[in-house]
């Protein structure tokens, strides 16, 4: 049969809930300009560059508005003067060359307006990312100010946490905190807890607590719920595995390797006579009594009956009794 140390392992106070993930960087975007969309270069799901030219517009419109403003403009232009002069010479009223003054400066205002329309043909990412839904095809008209899709960064995301207040006196900035495989209960991504809120929900009686974590394999996404486990402490425990522990009427028990001396110190119901014919060197069982915690990763936390260094059989553990002669690989 087998047998192993009783050694240290680490033991957590671990609290679970369920976060949702956003990304830090989530741009939507908007036309900057009006016009038809002549290229679009871009779909759902492709990863960009700050920078990257999304769509290009066709602008030809834009184009024939800039020519004709110019020509308005020149036209107020001179009629503004025209009056300006015969105001002077006290043949028309201030009055009327206020209101050509006011149409020349308000196509002046509208033909830089256009003007700069032109310089946004190219609409650009402004940061890296992946591209959301695209609201619009190659072809489409759209007017500036119009949405048509977002970018987010995803390569970081953000957990939002909401920890029952109960626990407010023991979270902590910097504490661990770990997502969850919703499907296999395995750790997914770890971060640490960056900030706290200051207040508590009163409606969920929950504090926020806010996290980071790395996604360079995109597998986490933004506005994910998943499970979350957050470490309040971690420490070091002797501990012994689960298969070394047998239950006998809600007491657990483990059985140790230990020699004739350490038989005779607590024969329990062994046969000491027994025992005491085999030959020197000898090992038995030893059924001992323990406390544990709860289990850990396959371990339990061993609070009361062992001692570190103590070796506890692990297999066959159902054929055993106290003072059973053993022999151990």
């Amino acid at each position: 049969m087998s047998a192993e140390p009783a050694t240290l392992a680490a033991f957590t106070d671990n609290v679970d809930t369920v976060s949702t993930l956003e990304a830090i960087e989530e741009v939507r975007l908007a036309a900057q300009a009006g016009g038809r969309i002549e290229r679009l270069m871009v779909r759902q799901g492709d990863k960009v560059a700050a920078g990257q030219i999304l769509l290009v517009l066709d602008q030809a419109q834009a184009r024939a508005d800039v020519a004709r403003l110019q020509a308005e403009v020149q036209t107020n232009k001179v009629n503004y003067e025209r009056y300006e002069y015969l105001v002077r010479q006290g043949a028309a009223s201030a009055f009327q060359r206020d209101e050509f003054r006011q149409r020349y400066l308000s196509s002046r205002e509208e033909l830089v307006a256009r003007r700069a329309d032109l310089a946004f043909r190219d609409l650009k990412a402004p940061i890296a990312g992946v591209v959301g839904d695209v609201q619009v095809k190659q072809g489409d008209v759209i007017t500036a100010g119009a949405p048509f899709t977002t970018i987010i960064r995803n390569d970081r995301l953000m957990a939002r946490v909401d920890v029952p207040a109960v626990f407010a006196d023991r979270l902590r900035v910097g504490q661990a905190l770990i997502l969850m495989n919703p499907s296999s209960n395995q750790p997914m991504a770890l971060g640490r807890v960056g900030s706290l809120d200051p207040g508590v929900v009163a409606g969920t009686q929950s504090l926020l607590a806010k996290a980071e974590f790395d996604n360079p394999g995109g597998l986490l996404r933004n506005g994910l719920r998943t499970r979350t486990r957050l470490v309040l402490d971690s420490r070091q425990e002797l501990s012994v595995p689960f298969g070394a522990v047998t239950q006998i009427s809600g007491q657990s028990f483990v059985y140790e390797v230990g020699g004739l001396a350490d038989l005779e110190r607590r024969p329990g119901r062994a046969d000491l006579a027994a025992a005491r014919k085999l030959p020197a060197g000898t090992t038995f069982a030893l059924q001992t009594p323990v406390q544990l915690g709860p289990l850990q990763d396959n371990r339990y936390p061993v609070i009361k009956g062992l001692q570190p260094g103590a070796r506890v059989i692990t297999t066959n553990l159902i054929n055993l009794r106290n003072g059973a002669a053993v022999k151990v690989k």
